[in-house]
């Protein structure tokens, strides 16, 4: 007889993960991410007993829908989405749980019967519930659902309590500097910080909170992670797609905005911090922004210039030949707007004085892959170095990210045989491999995290305000230049050559992931 599966989230929460009885209110529940991500995620929750046993969620969206057709919408991106096959059981409790709020986001009168809404679950349940609001929207956006969750007194629900509201922010947060901190004044008149959670998936990825793991619990690292050792780090962002259906969007991003700014930077940040006090969520957001803080303004032209951004062109990928940015719909054909962009970043402190850290990111790049790779200096005077029966490689840690998540370390060995021989062998420990496939999605652990207060894994205000003093002036140089130095590549290609300039001013190249 099969042994009969048990799920938790029909008893409760699990005990170790303690969250407050919560109610999560999705603002854009109609949305690809609400669809793709959100509801995969809060279901896979439910699954395995990390929400709380009174557990609510609210969709709220302009189109006016019954509470039956959102439970039905919301079983149906369970269906396609999930990483795991539903079970009937715990979809079942959860769908009675899944309620449905309709209106404008700048009409106060919607978030009235949201909080109307809330407080009618609140009496059901005798008890009072956290409410975690989720902006699943367009920018344009934001400032009205901030403002209406203030003046409806949402925000303020049960203020410094364990059950107080809290607000996850998507991104993009802001387009440029001037926007980010219009936003953050937005966010802190209605919620303080400690109720804001700026959202980066890329933090919930697994190989990406095993960085700080290998740093700080393997001594064999930690001794070794400064100028003395480290050669330069090279941390890429490639994507195989190009802007799809999204060119409307990209027309208004780029890549600089799409990515640097936000994953690549936060990356960087996690690489090259200083070892925070304790893993609370402050120490570790303290030294990331002291991190951000020790890098160089950019030199933006002349022969030493830090940045280069191209297009892609015509190109040919997975064997199938493919058009130019230009010829993408809705792109305009004097778009000047960047697929790809690098950095030469220059972090002034005492450990990394001297190591160069390239950050790379593009569309219709050869493959999809995103990776950090710390490249150490080669053996002084190497034994092997003169000997033509010797291939040597410098030591390379790299950890990926997507799509295969894992680590991969290079060394220099001998060859089996009478002479001595040597060359490069990688050591690759892959996450599917030893701990199995079904790993939890990013936004698991952060919806998580949230509603039980962690807020290690987002972004706090200051630091987005310090990724953005960075890279706006970039934004503003490249948008008064037009097309002028807009470099371009073949699609299918890793960059253009302005790209592999910036490393080769240092005796460096690209590596290929």
């Amino acid at each position: 007889m099969a042994e009969e599966v048990r799920h938790p989230f029909l008893h409760g929460l699990s005990k170790h993960r303690g969250a407050p009885p919560t109610v999560v209110v999705i603002f854009g529940a109609s949305g690809d991410l609400t669809a793709r991500k959100l509801i995969p995620a809060i279901y896979n929750l439910a699954h395995d007993g990390l929400l709380p046993a009174d557990f609510h969620l609210i969709g709220f969206g302009r189109k006016a829908i019954p509470d039956a057709e959102f439970q039905q919408i919301a079983a149906a991106a369970i269906k396609e989405f999930s990483r795991r096959e539903p079970s009937p059981e715990v979809w079942a409790r959860l769908a009675e749980r899944t309620l449905y709020v309709s209106g404008g986001y700048d009409e106060k009168a919607a978030f009235d019967r949201l909080g109307a809404r809330i407080a009618g679950l609140e009496k059901d349940s005798g008890q009072p519930l956290q409410s975690l609001f989720y902006v699943s929207t367009p920018p344009s956006v934001f400032a009205p659902i901030l403002q209406n969750l203030g003046a409806s007194g949402l925000a303020a629900r049960y203020a410094g309590q364990l059950n107080q509201s809290k607000v996850i922010i998507e991104k993009p947060f802001g387009k440029d500097l001037a926007s980010a901190q219009a936003l953050n004044r937005e966010l802190t008149k209605v919620f303080a910080e400690a109720q804001v959670y700026r959202i980066d998936h890329y933090l919930g990825k697994e190989t990406v909170q095993d960085l700080l793991v290998q740093r700080f619990a393997n001594s064999i690292f930690e001794p070794l992670w400064n100028r003395n050792f480290i050669d330069h780090v090279q941390i890429t962002v490639a994507e195989q797609v190009g802007v799809e259906a999204r060119a409307g969007y990209y027309e208004q991003s780029g890549c600089l905005r799409d990515m640097i700014q936000n994953h690549t930077m936060q990356l960087l940040a996690l690489t090259a911090m200083e070892p925070p006090v304790s893993m609370d969520a402050e120490s570790v957001r303290d030294e990331k922004v002291k991190v951000l803080k020790a890098i160089q303004p950019l030199r933006l032209d002349g022969a030493d210039c830090d940045v280069a951004r191209a297009q892609y062109a015509e190109g040919v990928i997975g064997g199938k030949p493919v058009k130019g940015y230009l010829q993408e719909l809705d792109v305009s054909p004097t778009s000047a707007t960047e697929t790809f962009a690098a950095l030469r970043l220059s972090i002034n402190n005492w450990r990394w004085q001297g190591v160069p850290f390239y950050l790379r990111s593009g569309k219709h790049l050869a493959r999809r892959v995103s990776e950090i790779a710390v490249r150490f200096k080669r053996a002084p005077g190497s034994l092997f170095a003169d000997s033509d029966r010797s291939i040597l490689a410098a030591n390379t840690l790299a950890f990926q990210i997507q799509p295969d998540e894992g680590l991969s370390l290079v060394l220099n060995a001998k060859i089996p045989g009478l002479e001595t021989r040597t060359q490069p062998v990688k050591m690759n420990f892959k996450y599917a491999t030893t701990f199995g496939s079904n790993t939890p999605e990013a936004y698991e652990r952060l919806v998580l995290d949230a509603m039980i207060g962690d807020g290690t894994l987002f972004i706090r205000g200051d630091e987005t305000e310090r990724s953005w003093q960075l890279c706006s002036p970039v934004l503003a140089h490249w948008a008064a230049q037009g097309r002028t130095g807009l470099d371009s590549y073949a699609s299918g290609a890793w960059g253009p050559k302005s790209a592999e300039a910036l490393l080769a001013a240092n005796g460096h190249s690209w590596r290929e992931p």
